[in-house]
This record gives C-alpha cells, structure tokens and sequence, in this order.
C-alpha cells in the first residue's frame, strides 16, 4: 500500500523523471514527502510558480522528456500558466501538477479554488483531474503520450489533496517508447519530384521533436539538396549556423534580402514550423489560404497542415521519422546552386560586423565577441524584448539545443531558463539576455542559481524603458510617451546581495574584462550594460522612428 503521492512520485521515476521544478504547497504535502525519499528525483526549489513552469519548459526544450512543474492550488496555478502557454506554442512537451481542494470541498469556492479544465482549456493538450489515487499510474502514462506524441505540448494534472494522502495498492506503468509518425514512400517520392523540377526552393526549419541526431540528418539532406535553409522564429539551433546552406533567420527583423527569398520561392519545404505570425512577417511573406508558393508542410501533428495554410503536399511525421527518411533519399537537386550560395553570401554580409549605434555600448560587437570566444555548445537564452534582435542576427548557434528562446514572446523567460539549463549541463556555459523590463518580471530566480550552485551569467541589457512598446509606441503615436518608462535598481548590486557576482558595463571595450571576472567568479553572476535608449535595434533608431511617423501624419 502507497499513498497518492508515492505512487505519483514513483510513476514519474519509472518515466525516467530526474529533475522537477515547482513552489511548495499545503494543497500537494504528500507528494513533497514522497520526494524526500526520491533521491534520484531532485525538486528544484523555485521562487515563483511562472519561473518554475519555465524552467520545467526548458527541460522540456533540452531532453524532449516533458518538463515537470508542481504548483499549489489557486495563485499557484494562475502565477504557473505563462509557462503553459509557452510550452503550447512552442511544442515542448510539460507536465504542471497542480495541487487542488479536498473532494469534498469542490464546487464550493473553497480556499484558492478553480477549476483547471476550465481554465487551462485553451492553453493545454489535455486537462484533467485524478480523484482515485489507484489510477493515478494510468493517469501519469496517458499523460506522458499526450505531452510528447504528436506535436508535442503540456499537459495539466489537478491532484486533490486528500486524494494524495489515499493508500492503494496498484501497479505501476513502465515507460513506453514514443509513437512518432512517418513518412510514406510516395510522399517521399512527391517530395523528390517537386524539389528536382525547383527552380527557387527554400526550406524553413523550425517546431518541436527535434534531437541531435534529427539535426545531423537534416545537415545531411540539406547538403546532398544543396537546399538554401531558413531558422523560423527562435528555432536557429536546428542546423550549424556555419554550415553554408544555413542562410538566415525567418522571423523579427528578417534581412529584406532573405524575406524577398522566402516570397520569391517556388516551392517552400517547411520543416517542424508551423508557420506563425512572427515567421511569415504577419502573413505576408506566405499568404493564407493560398500561398504562391508550392507548399510542401512536414509537421508531427495532422490537425496543424492545412490549418492555416493550404499545402500542395502536406506530411503528417515526426521531425526524427522524416529527417531519417530525408537523408537516405536518392538526390537530384535542380539547378539552382547558385542561388543557395549567393543566400549564404547574403547571410555573411547581413551578419557582419554591426553598424554603430547611439552610445558607449554596441550589444552587436558584444554579441560579435561572444560567438568568435564562446564554445559551441554554450546555451544561449533570452526572454522577450529589442534586445534579442542583436542575438538573432549576430550569435551563430552551432549545435542542437544551444538556444533557448519562447516562440511566444514572453517576458522573463531568460533567467528561469538559464537556471534549468545550468542544473541539467553544469559543464557547459549558460547565458541568459534580458532587458531591463524583462528581467524584472522573474529576475528573483537568480537566487534559485545561487542555491544550487548554478553558474549561470545573466546580461541584463538596460535602457530604462519597455523597449519594444516605447518602439511601437513610436511608430503609432510619435513624441507622446506614456507607460514605457521604467525606473530601476542597480542590477550589479542586486547580484552581489543574492550572493552572486556583479558587473556593469557602461562602454564596449570594458566588456570582456567584465565578463572574465564574472566567469571567473565561480558564482552566477549578473552583467548590466547601459544602453543608450536610441539605440532601439541594430538598423534603426527611437528617433528616426519617430520622425518618419510624423513626417506620415500619425500623431496629430
């Protein structure tokens, strides 16, 4: 006989579940009692339900395992549900436990009551509750299949507590291999035919299901093609940024050069992606329903081809089935060698050293410096902001997971991610960007690096404002700032009362020495750079901005 919370921790075990993350709760006491004799199971003590549901994404990101995130009832599960909508969009596989009300108690508004399914309705693959501690295994499997088959998602669990002190005696369920569709031979040899009659092909990678040996198959394919290959937003580690078909990232800030590619294809293999707004530029560079181009869309989940874009040939597989597939083909490229080198030339010339900016600071040359000294595999994370402009245009990202990033452009994702990627990979360097605004919103998981030992270095890039709303701000309603402006605390200081490592650094050429003191440190440390706040992104300025909306007639 185990409780609920025993079997629960046991089943996770079986799973393979090393790490979890999550708040402490009263609502799940007996699953915290169940991991402390759980040894091979760490709990990752965090400081706020948003940056632990975070971290438990970013698991997800690295191991394709789902991420796992326990959370108490009420404000628990709400302060949670940014990560939720994270992992949903970028299809990382999450498991969020969410501790709930006794049995006897739903549907009273009983303390911090709500119901999930409900809420997490639309943000999650599949929501439910367990009321029989004996089925909780059966739970725990079903869940594990939805999170990571398919396209992969997260999934909500409720766990009454009183169903957690529950004894039962029940058998538990091994872990099963993932069920990944494939390819059939005549889509594949579709496939083959479009590519071979191309004239201007164009291949966009992006989504979730990839792994290392998925990425090396993709370099395989796109070499034997010489297929040009486009990152879509925030998927820029899925091929070596230096291979020469790499040519460019899909999405914020996209070289003009590189969208006219993507417009002017004749067919356009798109790889994972499920082609959102930020990657088609808000649906302009494929048009919906019917896009110019000769569409070929892979993508692991059916319900996704077609529904947004209607494909000439769509294929329902996972990324590894495919790119397995992909690499073995018989190649008959067309010709266009050409154009594939004259798109990498491109790319060399738009990655090149930056222009100058407004101020002391240049985040190009930092982020110039940091790809040519940096190792390959060092993991690079940021949040949502005009700073991550300098890091998709500039860093090269060299093998598989070395970027963390949320398709969903959420706030504060930099620093929980960090955190995770530290405890899971404690050899290798983790960087977390942020600005100022968005290292605020979980910056207090620092001191979750601190705990653990986890050396991360945080580069919060500070220029006293919400820069991307002050930039559309800008551009709608010119010279009438109103609720951008932020007043902040001296980041350096803040990582020195955490226990941590402080620096500021206020001109470029201070920088590395800033940063060999920090790594230098052995303890998770924080750079500040001060920006001059004109300098809004890597081509243009707040007050060019500025002064051609007005000269349009926006703001009178």
């Amino acid at each position: 006989m185990r409780t609920g919370g025993q079997i629960l921790v046991d089943a996770l075990r079986g799973h393979g579940t090393d790490m979890a993350f999550g708040v402490p709760g009263e609502s799940y006491l007996a699953v915290l009692d169940a991991l402390h004799d759980a040894p091979d199971l760490k709990f990752v003590i965090c400081r706020q339900e948003g940056g632990a549901a975070m971290m438990a994404d970013a698991y997800g990101k690295m191991t394709g395992k789902p991420g796992i995130c326990f959370v108490t009832r009420g404000p628990g599960a709400t302060n949670a549900s940014p990560g939720v909508h994270i992992a949903q969009q970028d299809s990382t596989p999450m498991i969020l436990f969410i501790g709930q009300v006794a049995r006897d108690q739903v549907d009273r508004e009983a303390f911090q009551e709500i119901d999930y399914r409900r809420m997490f309705g639309q943000l999650a693959k599949w929501v439910a509750q367990i009321d029989d501690a004996a089925r909780i295994p059966e739970y725990i499997s079903r869940a594990w299949h939805t999170a990571t088959t398919g396209r992969p998602g997260p999934v909500v669990l409720a766990l009454p507590e009183d169903m957690l002190r529950d004894l039962a005696d029940v058998e538990d369920v091994p872990a099963s291999p993932v069920v990944e569709a494939s390819p059939s031979p005549a889509d594949l040899d579709s496939m083959q035919d479009m590519l071979s009659a191309a004239e201007r092909p164009f291949v966009v990678l992006g989504g979730g299901g990839w792994d290392a040996d998925a990425c090396a198959d993709m370099e395989t394919f796109a070499s034997a093609w010489n297929l040009p290959v486009g990152a879509s937003f925030r998927a820029q580690d899925r091929l070596n940024n230096d291979h020469p078909n790499y040519v460019g990232d899909v999405g914020i800030g996209i070289n003009p050069k590189l969208a006219q590619r993507v417009r002017d294809a004749d067919v356009l293999l798109v790889i994972g992606a499920r082609l959102g707004e930020m990657t088609t530029s808000n649906y302009t560079l494929v048009e919906a329903p019917n896009p110019k181009q000769k569409l070929i869309h892979i993508y692991p989940g059916a319900e996704e081809i077609g529904r947004v874009f209607r494909p000439v040939l769509g294929i329902n597989a996972g990324m590894k089935s495919f790119l397995k597939a992909a690499a073995g083909l018989n190649a008959r490229p067309g010709d266009y060698a050409a154009r594939t080198a004259q798109a990498r030339a491109d790319f060399e010339t738009w990655t090149a050293s930056p222009a100058p900016v407004p101020g002391d600071v240049h985040m190009g040359e930092v982020v110039h410096w940091l790809r040519d000294n940096l190792a390959d595999d060092t993991v690079i994370c940021n949040g949502a902001g005009n700073y991550s402009s300098w890091i998709h245009r500039f860093n090269r990202y060299r093998s598989y997971r070395t970027q963390l990033a949320p398709t969903s452009g959420s706030m504060g994702y930099g620093t929980p991610a960090a955190v995770a990627a530290k405890l899971m990979h404690p050899e290798r360097d983790v960087i977390a960007f942020a600005g100022d605004g968005c290292f605020m919103m979980n910056g207090q998981e620092f001191a979750t690096a601190v705990q653990y030992g986890a050396n991360i270095m945080v580069f919060v890039v500070n220029n006293g404002m919400y820069g991307t709303i002050r930039m559309h701000q800008e551009r709608e309603y010119p010279a009438r700032v109103s609720g951008t402006e932020l007043s902040n605390p001296d980041f350096a200081a803040l990582a020195i009362a955490y226990g941590g490592h402080g620096e500021v650094v206020e001109r470029t050429e201070d920088f590395e020495a800033a940063f060999r003191r920090a790594k230098d440190s052995g303890k998770p440390s924080i750079i500040e750079f001060r920006i001059d706040p004109e300098g809004i992104t890597p081509s243009t300025t707040l007050n060019a901005i500025r002064e051609n909306a007005l000269t349009s007639g926006k703001g009178n």
